[in-house]
């Protein structure tokens, strides 16, 4: 099962996109994986044993408590898909069990990929960061890929500003198999235009 539109998706066809998706396809065991350290994902034998590869990009956005607070924001509104090849639905909520859609166009149609939010953390005065805000989701019944994927901002003891995505992923169908080699590189484009955009956005000047 793939849903594809050969045309820009409407809510309409995201939302019976998300309806027919029903439950994740990895296993349940991975679930909340992403929370982890990035440091042990990349260690985890058990999950590369699977056949899922960890991905990773970091990137410093800025400084201090307000570039920390707009970067949230810019999470929670999912300006880090504000992207002219693909999108969220800016009014989906960021709640634990909320389904939603990535939608990003292929060489000819777009791709209606469902994912679930698995679950979000923020914490304060940590061990090590001042702040943090991050969620994770996992892929849905008719996703390309099977795994999971977490965004973050964070606030460090230097009060730098770090803006990270994590995931661990690999191919749910015989179109992601045989596109693999290219279903990679949109993964890399996507690490590189979400965090330039987001680089872009916080790097703005911040009203007084």
């Amino acid at each position: 099962m793939i849903f594809l539109c050969w045309s820009r998706p409407s809510r309409q066809e995201e939302k019976a996109c998300i309806n027919k998706s029903g439950v994740f396809n990895y296993d349940s065991k991975y679930k909340g994986a992403t929370a982890k350290p990035v440091f042990n994902l990349k260690q985890d034998r058990e999950l590369s044993d699977s056949g899922f590869l960890v991905n990773h990009a970091r990137i410093f956005v800025g400084s201090g408590l307000e570039t920390f607070e707009k970067g949230k924001s810019a999470l929670q509104n999912w300006r880090h898909f504000s992207l002219n090849w693909a999108f969220v639905d800016s009014k989906t909520r960021i709640q634990s069990g909320v389904k939603f859609c990535v939608c990003a166009k292929a060489v000819l149609p777009w791709l209606l990929m469902p994912l679930e939010v698995v679950y979000v953390d923020e914490s304060k005065n940590s061990k090590n960061a001042l702040a943090s805000y991050s969620f994770g989701s996992g892929t849905l019944q008719g996703h390309l890929l099977a795994g999971e994927e977490c965004f973050s901002i964070t606030m460090d003891e230097k009060k730098d500003v770090w803006y990270e995505i994590v995931s661990f992923s690999k191919p749910a169908n015989f179109l992601s198999v045989i596109g693999y080699p290219y279903v990679l590189l949109r993964q890399k484009r996507f690490a590189r235009d979400s965090t330039l955009a987001m680089q872009k956005y916080l790097s703005a000047d911040i009203a007084p």
